[in-house]
C-alpha cells in the first residue's frame, strides 16, 4: 500500500512539474537585445530602437494584453514592428489582438504586415479596418519614410503570399518586394523590409534590403541546444531560419520565434519573445 501511494505521489508530482514547465514556456515572455550596424545608418538614427513582435495567433498575455504591453514599454521603443499572424484562423480571436494593438499605439508608432493565418481566416478586410481605426500603419506591398533631425530611413512590408494561393509563392514575393520599393533606391537610404517568412531570404537579398525582418517559423517549435530548432512550416524538419540573425551578401535577416502558437500547442527551451533592435551609425 505505501508503495502505490509513493508511486501515485512521484506520478503526481511528475504531472505537476510538468504542468509548470509547460506554463512557463509558453507564457515567460524573454526580451532579446540585438544591434545592427551600416553605414547606411544616418548618424540621427544612431541609438534608434525597434521593437519586433511576431506571430501572436490570438494568444492573451494577462488581462488585456497586460503582461505583453508592460514589457514592450519597458524597452522604451523609437517604433514597434508586427511581422504577421496576429490572429490565428481556427482559434480567430480579434478582441485580444486588437486590443494589443491598439494599446501599443500608445507607446510608439506601430506597422504592421500580415501572415498567412490572417487570409486563411478569410476576415483580414474587417481586422485590417480595425487596425487602421487604431492607428496601426498597415503596410501592404508599400512603404513610410521615418524621419528624425531632417534625416530618413525607409520601412517596407508586403503581404504574405498566402493572398493569392494559386500562385508560386517566391515569385508573389518578389512582385510584392518590387511594387513595395516604387520610387526607393536601397542604395540611398537603409532600409528595413517588414516580411512574414524567413525562407524567401534570399528574394529578399536580391532586392539588396539592408534588413528583414520576419517571423512565421515560431522559433521551430521545439529548440534543442546548440541545434536549434526542430520543424517549421513551410521549411519542415531542422529548418535554416527560425531565430535570430542571418546574413547574405549585404543583407541582413533577424527572425523572431513568436508569441503564440497554432497547430502545434507547445513550445519547448522556446520562450516567447520580444526582440529590441538597436541601429548603429558606423559614422558615430
Amino acid at each position: 500500500m505505501k508503495k502505490k501511494k509513493k508511486v501515485a505521489l512521484y506520478v503526481l508530482l511528475t504531472v505537476v512539474v510538468l504542468g509548470l514547465f509547460s506554463y512557463y514556456q509558453n507564457n515567460s515572455i524573454t526580451t532579446t537585445n540585438m544591434s545592427i550596424q551600416s553605414d547606411q545608418i544616418p548618424e540621427a538614427f544612431n541609438g534608434y530602437k525597434v521593437v519586433q513582435l511576431s506571430d501572436l495567433h490570438s494568444k492573451s498575455f494577462g488581462k488585456n494584453q497586460r503582461v505583453l504591453v508592460e514589457k514592450v514599454k519597458e524597452t522604451n521603443p523609437d517604433v514597434i514592428v508586427f511581422t504577421g499572424d496576429l490572429v490565428d484562423s481556427k482559434k480567430y480571436n480579434e478582441e485580444n489582438s486588437v486590443v494589443l494593438m491598439e494599446l501599443l499605439t500608445s507607446i510608439a508608432p506601430v506597422y504592421y504586415v500580415s501572415g498567412n493565418h490572417e487570409w486563411w481566416s478569410e476576415r483580414f478586410a474587417t481586422l485590417e479596418e480595425r487596425l487602421t481605426s487604431a492607428g496601426v500603419k498597415v503596410l501592404r506591398n508599400s512603404s513610410e519614410v521615418i524621419e528624425r533631425e531632417n534625416e530618413q530611413i525607409h520601412i517596407v512590408g508586403i503581404d504574405d503570399p498566402a493572398i493569392q494561393p494559386f500562385l508560386e509563392e517566391g515569385e508573389t514575393t518578389d512582385k510584392a518586394i518590387t511594387k513595395a520599393l516604387e520610387g526607393i533606391d536601397p542604395a540611398e537610404h537603409f532600409t528595413i523590409l517588414l516580411a512574414h517568412r524567413p525562407e524567401y531570404f534570399g528574394i529578399y537579398a536580391e532586392h539588396e534590403l539592408d534588413l528583414a525582418l520576419a517571423g512565421h517559423a515560431h522559433g521551430g517549435q521545439v529548440r534543442i541546444p546548440f541545434i536549434g530548432g526542430v520543424v517549421a512550416p513551410n521549411q519542415g524538419f531542422f529548418p535554416e531560419y527560425t531565430s535570430g540573425t542571418y546574413t547574405e551578401a549585404d543583407s541582413k535577416m533577424i527572425v523572431h520565434r513568436g508569441l503564440g502558437n497554432s497547430i502545434i500547442p507547445q513550445r519547448i527551451f522556446n520562450r516567447p519573445e520580444i526582440i529590441v533592435i538597436t541601429l548603429a551609425s558606423k559614422n558615430e
